[in-house]
């Protein structure tokens, strides 16, 4: 298998699993700390690291999308709305991109 930092669908993939990291971890542990426990400490740097990484991947998505020549309607849109749902990129790495990168 090749490095996954060589090709553009492998940096995908490390975004997608970092961005789904982060959103797993600003939602189940970052905000119940903030509004069960009042400990509002991590919902900030979490929140802007998420952030950062929503942007890297959606950029990163259209990018590879217009490389990879695919059809929006097939699979552009499914890759970018996996990043707003919990454990949706982890799904469409498997589904999608992983398969796309052993071609």
């Amino acid at each position: 298998m090749k490095n996954l930092l060589s090709t553009n669908i492998g940096r995908l993939r490390i975004i997608g699993f970092l961005e789904g990291t982060s959103l797993l971890i600003l939602l189940f542990i970052a905000m119940p700390m903030k509004y069960i426990f009042e400990m509002p400490f991590l919902t900030r740097p979490v929140g802007t690291v998420h952030g950062a990484l929503f942007l890297l991947f959606i950029f990163n998505t259209l990018s590879v999308g217009v490389e990879q020549n695919w059809k929006f309607a097939a699979t552009t849109w499914k890759v970018l709305l996996a990043c707003v749902v919990p454990f949706g990129t982890f799904y469409i790495d498997s589904k999608i991109l992983s398969k796309i990168q052993s071609h």
